[in-house]
């Protein structure tokens, strides 16, 4: 007998069945453990260094309620949207470019190994240095830092793309514009969703740091006034507050996104 090991075919462990830790709710047990955990090492912390779960709670209902949570974070989050769209666009087009010349990767892979080694905080001073403290300079540090990782994974794609298919197309004799969305994006779809995936998760990062060195408003320099004044349970509803967003955005666009690129592979 065999067992299928697909994404809609996998089974789940017996174990993992007979205790409810499949599916959505092992997340939240998960999480519900961790908030047990982090309020057990409160109860033996320094209050001010470690506040307990219930403290950093209220605290995260008072600047809710004042609206600086709301503002904050809609500042960061368009921020860090406008970065991660034209990230991804030039990133891709990049990819999709030295994977399908190799003439172009040859000469230009030195200077996608640079954007990748360049510190990601050395191009934030420098932007901010040649563009002022504006969110132009943050947009753009974010955008440079992000694109050469996109641009890599992209053009991994675009060289794994199977030459058979390509031959296929061209025996039909279809477009460019038919042969890029018909036989060559489908077979890149799960690169362009690994990019979109990793980018989610540094772009906000990177975002936060900027904002720290160089913006007066948003969840970074928010961190940052509170990290002077010793605010611990502060830095944790902020922090928190834009993790979550993160997540949710995760779950309601990045997954469902995945799944749809990926469905005929099953």
């Amino acid at each position: 007998m065999t067992i299928g090991v697909g994404t809609r075919g996998r089974a789940a462990h017996p174990l993992a069945s007979n205790l409810g830790l499949s599916g959505p709710w092992s997340r939240v047990l998960s999480l519900v453990a961790l908030v047990v955990l982090w309020k057990i090492g409160s109860g033996y912390a320094n209050p001010l260094v470690l506040p307990a779960p219930e403290i950093v709670a209220a605290d995260w209902w008072k600047i809710l309620w004042s609206g600086d949570l709301g503002r904050n974070v809609g500042v960061t989050l368009y921020r860090a949207a406008i970065s991660f769209f034209i990230a991804m666009a030039l990133g891709s087009a990049i990819g999709l470019v030295l994977g399908r010349m190799p003439r172009m990767n040859h000469f230009f892979d030195g200077w996608v190994l640079l954007g990748l080694n360049m510190p990601a905080l050395v191009v934030g001073i420098l932007c901010y240095i040649w563009f002022g403290l504006t969110d132009l300079a943050l947009i753009l540090a974010v955008v440079l830092n992000k694109v050469p990782l996109v641009a890599i994974t992209v053009r991994e794609g675009a060289q794994a793309v199977q030459p058979e298919l390509l031959q296929v197309g061209q025996a039909f004799r279809l477009s460019r514009i038919k042969m890029l969305r018909r036989v060559l994006l489908p077979q890149m779809y799960p690169y362009f969703m690994a990019s979109a995936r990793s980018g989610l998760a540094l772009i906000w990062k990177i975002v936060l740091v900027f904002e720290l060195l160089g913006r007066s408003d948003g969840v970074g320099f928010q961190l940052a006034v509170n990290f002077q004044l010793f605010y611990v349970h502060r830095v944790l509803a902020y922090a928190l507050s834009f993790i979550g967003v993160v997540m949710l955005i995760e779950a309601v666009i990045i997954r469902p996104m995945e799944r749809r690129a990926t469905r005929w592979r099953l």
